[in-house]
């Protein structure tokens, strides 16, 4: 597929175009599932018996918005797998948000594959791309890029778009984007669930656990880049 380069003025349109998606995106969320859930907040049964009403609109909609905040890389997506935790339970929660986030980081991929550094530099500054440099030149960069993937805490969404300015095949790609998100999701997803059954206490215990592996592994990953940065200057 032939690259196409974007200009300046493109890059703009796109910055400004992601910025009303993340907003039109928060107010259809808050819309669409969050007067639902304060309708329901002494009830969080009746709110999954209001998702499940919805047939399979409910999660064809979920997929589609966690799709968006992979996309549009803006959007936290934490909130989203807490919501799918929820409104879904921890299995269906988390098998629903992971189709979303496949689904968008391939979509991602191939838009970077198509238009270049250019389309990265819409959602993330260079510092932070060269940061990931190492993972064009180390030949350990399939290992590297599963590793930070599975840590919780990375930044997947801007791995997503950097993975597009490698070599990496397509299945590679698609298999390291579907586990390397597993771990963190099925935490936040678990945590959701609790908040649905009430189960409050055990909620903040998962969320608190969370927050911490989230700090420690963005640690790691900060000692890795500056790790395997310094073997590829060597």
């Amino acid at each position: 597929m032939k690259k196409i380069d974007l200009t300046k003025k493109q890059q703009k349109i796109l910055a400004a175009s992601a910025i009303v998606v993340y907003i039109l995106v928060m107010v259809a969320v808050g819309i669409l599932i969050g007067v639902p859930i304060l309708r329901f907040v002494s009830e969080p049964e009746q709110f999954r018996l209001w998702v499940d009403s919805h047939g399979i609109w409910g999660p064809v909609l979920y997929v589609a918005f966690v799709f968006l905040q992979v996309v549009v890389a803006l959007i936290p997506g934490e909130v989203f797998e807490i919501v799918g935790g929820y409104a879904f339970g921890t299995w269906m929660g988390t098998f629903w948000c992971l189709l979303g986030s496949t689904l968008g980081s391939m979509a991602v991929f191939g838009l970077v594959r198509r238009y270049g550094v250019k389309l990265v530099q819409v959602f993330f500054s260079l510092d932070k791309l060269k940061a990931l440099h190492f993972l064009k030149k180390s030949p350990k960069r399939i290992f590297l890029f599963l590793i930070i993937f599975m840590i919780p805490g990375t930044p997947k969404d801007l791995l997503c778009y950097y993975a597009g300015l490698t070599d990496m095949k397509w299945k590679t790609f698609l298999l390291i984007a579907t586990l390397g998100r597993i771990p963190a999701m099925i935490t936040s997803t678990i945590g959701g669930d609790a908040l649905g059954l009430q189960n409050y206490v055990f909620a903040i215990v998962v969320f608190a656990v969370a927050v911490a592996i989230s700090g420690i592994g963005l640690l790691i990953y900060n000692k890795i880049c500056e790790k395997e940065e310094k073997e590829v200057l060597k």
